[in-house]
């Protein structure tokens, strides 16, 4: 069996409602000499075109092998990609290949692939919403919109209420994101889980005045509190606060994860598998997180692809904390492209057991939503936030 070729399709429906980067999707299609087919996902977040360039590189390496032979492949592209280490659009690429050929595994051997990576652990996989909050500035907004989700069945919420802050905070600011967590604790009650996002924005000054804050609220973490190149500044955080710390979806290899983990500047590890290096390395660094105790709550914020194969990872590992979902946010399109097989039913997803990453896609969408170009830009809202939240900060 050989890769005899791949596509890659740029998809979209304009700027749907939500996130201008979750409008958009980069979807692999991997076709082997038998027949096989087998999809992966790579991140399109402002870097569609320099993504789908990345993949056609990579392509180079694989078209022609053994989809099976995972190490020797990714192998094979780290001898030619001398920026692998420090390019994301490298790793983004190698995922989503990697990513493809377990798909073609599970397909090869009539297996799930959490089946492969060493069986059940858990069958369904508790989750906590994300994208929820959209449009939300004022406190009764958080607060109703909050209660929409918890009628789901959502046990946990992340959120980021810090609005156009960015670096710096100042107590205005921080008077206001207080009023919004407060507003959403009271109501979901304390039954609920909150995680607090900083989408890695904060200077450590400003970020060890929100923790202190925060503490009273015992967040089950807050995620990337500090610039996720601030070293140093993470460890004065660390011993400036007790609350814990969630990051990691801008870690691109194993090697960083180490360096983090030897600090112990990390209770929870959020590696993102379209990230990471698929699923090959993904498993190396679930593995490197329980010698260090650390569990992991992988990130997934793109496509049903990178959902439906992270909840593959998700029931094979016995570090698991919880699991970012994005499903019920996502344009209707996404759910639509695997026939919406991977349901959030009572703030869990259960775990598929068809061959592969455990969906099927619909083909003739991936035709019909082709788009070429850039995603849209505002200049008045980074791409990265939830819609419509970037105000009311100053």
């Amino acid at each position: 069996m050989k890769i005899s070729e791949y596509e890659i399709f740029q998809l979209g429906q304009g700027v749907a409602s939500g996130q201008t980067w979750a409008s958009s999707a980069i979807i692999l299609k991997v076709t082997t000499s038998d027949g096989l087919v087998g999809y992966g996902e790579a991140v399109p977040t402002l870097r569609v075109r320099p993504v789908i360039e990345a993949l056609r590189e990579v392509g180079r390496v694989y078209k022609g092998k053994d989809p099976l032979d995972f190490e020797k492949n990714r192998w094979e592209w780290y001898k030619h990609d001398f920026y692998l280490c420090e390019s994301f659009e490298s790793t983004t690429a190698l995922s989503a290949f990697d990513i493809a050929c377990w798909d073609l595994a599970g397909k090869h051997f009539g297996a799930a692939l959490h089946q492969l990576l060493g069986g059940v652990f858990r069958d369904k996989i508790k989750l906590y919403a994300n994208g929820w909050y959209s449009a939300c500035v004022e406190e009764e907004q958080w607060a109703e919109k909050a209660k929409v989700v918890v009628a789901k069945g959502y046990r946990a919420l992340k959120f980021d209420p810090f609005g156009a802050y960015f670096d710096w905070i100042d107590r205005s600011g921080i008077k206001t994101a207080l009023k919004r967590i407060e507003a959403v604790r009271n109501a979901v009650g304390e039954d609920v889980e909150l995680l607090i996002e900083h989408h890695g924005r904060f200077n450590p000054n400003s970020a060890i005045a929100l923790a202190k804050e925060l503490e009273r609220f015992e967040p089950l973490f807050v995620e990337e509190p500090v610039h996720p190149e601030n070293t140093k500044g993470l460890e004065k955080y660390r011993k400036s606060t007790k609350v814990r710390v969630a990051l990691g979806e801008r870690v691109i290899t194993k090697q960083q994860l180490v360096t983090l983990a030897e600090k112990h500047l990390v209770d929870f590890f959020q590696a993102d598998v379209t990230n990471i290096g698929g699923v090959t390395e993904a498993k190396k660094v679930c593995a490197i997180t329980e010698a260090y105790g650390i569990e992991i709550a992988f990130h997934n914020a793109f496509g049903p692809i990178q959902n439906a194969v992270t909840l593959q990872l998700d029931a094979s590992i016995p570090n698991f904390l919880i699991q970012e979902s994005f499903y019920d946010y996502f344009p209707s399109w996404k759910r639509e492209l695997i026939y919406d097989s991977t349901p959030v039913v009572n703030g869990h997803s259960q775990v598929s057991k068809k061959p592969g990453i455990g969906v099927d896609v619909n083909e003739k969408m991936l035709e019909e939503l082709r788009v070429e170009g850039q995603e849209a830009f505002d200049p008045e809202e980074p791409v990265w936030v939830v819609k419509e939240t970037w105000k009311s900060g100053y």
